[in-house]
């Protein structure tokens, strides 16, 4: 009798078991397949449940240990540089794309609500506050929301963790004005996802890049990512050429520079042979008024020219030599790759931005959304690398449809004018520098 109800005692647990085992398996089954259930769980453990971008990240990570926090979306950045993530589909995604045989310029705008890359009001590290207009008074930021759809090629999308990926060993250099500058705080947004990523050293003083006493800012700035040593940087030469100080017998105080519209800014000539990725821009300060407030006197061949000469004819000049002079570079370094990027539209409207010029439409692509023209907006840019190994990084009629991403009247220290020049960030540079990332 004990025997049996001893058999028939360990059957019954057996069952409980097995019907337990039955229960949980449904449960966490349905608990996969349904995210609203994970509502019910501690703020604490919502952390331990792992995406699936992040399901290979143990094999990438030195050490073979995963970082105590997983990255979402929506929380702080992840405490690991983005530079170790692994990404399987890299390689695959590169291959696909044939940059060289993609108009990038002809397409159109489309929504995206996974724009931007980045908050405006979070980026503080590498963004200029008069730039950032999440933190001025505008409140329409619905221009956030687009990203620019080439028509006859796929764009790849950019993280910070290909791109650290793919510039390895590298240096990227922006080289022009403020618009360049732009360029490169958005480029350094993006790759970080606007977090101060304190591991990010300053190494601007391997360029000669600090601050002079007495300067407001020194001529440039310069970042590394330690992991992936990848180096990028900004250089300020509004017009790419170099500049020389004239002698002043009469007023010594008073000091005028030599623009020398046939020779390269010193800087390139002394730091190119660092560079793997170099993208140039000038064509705002080629104006009277400019030249007239920066001292600049024309020269060429080693003389002067007459301050009556158009300056569009002198920017021609410019650009012509300067292209000349890096594909002669190239072929000492195949690696390198150059690209001028083209004009940076205003959106003035009645009047200049000294003549009460303003710029106040709020709705995205009120003009248009789409780009159908094969040949740039620039000619200039785009005759001036015809037949080089220049690359011409097109991005004026895209652009131009976007005049409700300006700065506008919001600008902190605007007195009244409209900055109808320069762009909100998050904003514009980022797709340019999209389509610079697709073509390194």
């Amino acid at each position: 009798m004990k025997g049996a109800y001893w058999h028939k005692l360990t059957g019954t647990k057996v069952s409980f078991t097995v019907i337990f085992l039955l229960i949980t398996t449904v449960f966490v089954y349905t608990w996969r397949r349904n995210p609203l259930l994970t509502s019910f769980l501690l703020s604490s453990n919502q952390f331990r449940i792992i995406p699936k971008d992040f399901e290979n990240l143990q094999e990438s990570y030195p050490g073979n240990k995963l970082p105590s926090k997983v990255p979402d979306n929506t929380s702080e950045a992840p405490d690991i540089d983005p530079d170790v993530w692994n990404d399987e589909k890299e390689d695959d995604e590169v291959r696909e794309n044939d940059p060289e045989g993609c108009n990038y310029a002809k397409g159109k705008w489309v929504p995206d609500s996974r724009r931007p890359f980045y908050s405006g009001s979070e980026c503080k590290r590498w963004l200029s506050e008069m730039w950032a207009c999440r933190l001025t008074q505008r409140t329409d930021f619905s221009f956030e929301k687009f990203r620019w759809q080439p028509e006859n090629c796929k764009t790849p999308s950019f993280t910070g963790t290909k791109f650290l990926r793919r510039m390895r060993n590298k240096t990227l250099a922006f080289v022009g004005d403020s618009l360049g500058r732009q360029q490169f705080q958005s480029m350094m947004c993006m790759i970080t996802g606007g977090k101060p990523a304190p591991q990010v050293q300053d190494v601007g003083w391997e360029f000669g890049l600090v601050k002079a006493r007495g300067a407001l800012r020194p001529d440039g700035w310069a970042y590394r990512f330690p992991r992936s040593n990848t180096t990028v940087l900004f250089y300020w030469s509004a017009s790419l050429c170099e500049l020389q100080p004239l002698l002043n017998v009469s007023d010594p105080k008073f000091v005028s520079y030599a623009l020398h519209l046939d020779r390269p800014v010193t800087f390139l000539k002394k730091y190119l042979d660092r560079f793997h990725v170099l993208v140039l821009n000038t064509g705002h300060h080629w104006n009277r008024g400019k030249f007239q407030g920066n001292h600049w006197k024309l020269h060429a061949y080693g003389k002067p020219f007459s301050d009556k000469v158009d300056l569009s004819t002198a920017k021609n000049l410019t650009l012509h030599s300067i292209v000349s002079w890096l594909d002669s570079q190239i072929v000492r370094n195949p690696n390198l790759k150059v690209f001028l990027r083209t004009l940076s539209p205003r959106h003035f409207v009645n009047g200049d931005w000294n003549t009460g010029g303003s710029c106040d439409n709020t709705m995205p692509l009120k003009g248009g959304s789409e780009v159908l023209q094969e040949k740039s907006s620039d000619p200039v840019a785009e005759l001036a690398v015809n037949g080089s190994q220049v690359r011409l990084l097109d991005i004026t009629a895209l652009s131009q449809l976007r005049d409700e991403c300006h700065i506008s009247k919001y600008g902190k220290s605007s007195n009244g004018v409209h900055d109808c020049l320069h762009w909100c960030l998050p904003g514009v540079p980022d797709t340019w520098n999209e389509i610079l990332f697709a073509r390194i």
